[in-house]
């Protein structure tokens, strides 16, 4: 997966939610362009085997929990001595339209994807400061940016994510450290849940006529970890085929 035009020699990465999907598959693009990649899941079966496929290294961690998150970043700075790259994935679906949901359903949505995402971040960023240089790119979603029937509590998680992106990329740009969004548009398994009538209609909505591989993502995001775009911040770039237009 162009692995060949990114080179992250040298550098620390972390990837929650890292056992499938767009987690998997940037677990295997950091670690092919040759940074040392941590992949972080729950699921500590799965992500044995998805850290051995993608040769990176697999730290089971529950990013609801503070304890959990705080463990995960000290083993990355044992080992390496610093963290360079977060990629705040790691997410979960519980959609019902919003008369249905329980708090367990909302509770689960937000601390998971809001609450992963500033735990993470937040562990990060003293190692960050002290080095002046930090890339933290945070995934949200168009449902974030649009809405979705059935997602409101992935809706809130999501537009949520856009908002404390672009306060702590205000925050910590004087530390040299940058933080972005994507909205991605993929074939993950949130995706293979949604109906097959729902499924088509949403296909029709994407000008490219397609969702993407859940690898598509892997080059916007290489991007906007890379030295090169250190001039961009606070950003929350769509990677869905048009679908956001």
């Amino acid at each position: 997966m162009g692995n060949l035009t990114y080179d992250f020699s040298g550098r620390s990465v972390i990837v929650t939610g890292a056992a499938r999907g767009i987690g998997f598959e940037l677990g295997s693009f950091f670690a092919g362009a040759g940074a040392a990649t941590y992949m972080i899941d729950v699921d500590a079966d799965e992500l044995t085997d998805a850290a051995k496929r993608a040769g990176g290294v697999a730290v089971m961690a529950d990013v609801r929990s503070t304890e959990d998150v705080k463990a995960a970043v000290a083993t990355v700075i044992e080992d390496t001595g610093k963290v360079d790259v977060v990629v705040n994935n790691a997410g979960v679906l519980r959609d019902k339209v919003v008369w249905k949901l329980t708090d367990e359903d909302w509770d689960e949505v937000m601390a998971v994807h809001a609450g992963g995402t500033f735990r993470f971040t937040r562990e990060c960023v003293p190692h960050f400061r002290e080095r002046n240089f930090g890339r933290i790119i945070n995934i949200t979603s168009f449902t974030g940016l649009r809405g979705n029937p059935g997602q409101s509590n992935y809706g809130m998680a999501k537009a949520g994510i856009i908002g404390f992106t672009k306060t702590t990329a205000k925050e910590l740009a004087r530390f040299g450290v940058t933080v972005n969004a994507i909205a991605p548009n993929a074939e993950t398994r949130m995706i293979a849940s949604i109906p097959a009538d729902k499924k088509a209609e949403m296909t029709k909505a994407i000008p490219l006529g397609r969702f993407a591989q859940p690898s598509e993502m892997c080059p916007a995001i290489g991007f906007l970890a890379s030295e090169e775009a250190g001039f961009i911040t606070g950003t929350v770039l769509s990677v869905d085929g048009g679908m956001s237009m």
